[in-house]
């Protein structure tokens, strides 16, 4: 309203705050069990992401590349979906030193440098 703008907000009663805030996330791993078999699950775990930097175009490559990389770091398949994402960035032109650089610089904001 006119003339309200040095007031302060109301506050929000808790059970509508609960409805516009998202669901809570659960905790993933840090680091993820090694073994057998995991490198293909992380593959096809992170197919998705790999489409998503495929389907970058120019002006747009380093930044699906860095969110994909961000989403596979917060998932626990960061490292073994790397070099698929690398490749995905390299096939939509970046170099690979960019590629790699822009993953590093995703591990490392989500903690898994």
């Amino acid at each position: 309203m006119p003339g309200t703008a040095h007031l302060p907000p109301a506050p929000c009663p808790p059970a509508l705050l609960r409805l516009l805030l998202p669901p809570p996330r659960p905790p993933h791993a840090a680091h993820p069990q090694t073994g057998p078999g995991t490198a293909g699950t992380a593959t096809q775990q992170g197919h998705g992401l790999v489409q998503f930097v495929l389907a970058a175009h120019e002006g747009q490559r380093n930044t699906r590349l860095f969110w994909a990389a961000c989403r596979a770091f917060e998932n626990g398949i960061g490292e073994a979906l790397a070099p698929h994402l690398t490749h995905a960035a390299v096939r939509v032109g970046l170099t690979p030193r960019e590629a790699h650089s822009t993953i590093a610089s995703a591990a490392r904001l989500t903690g898994q440098a």
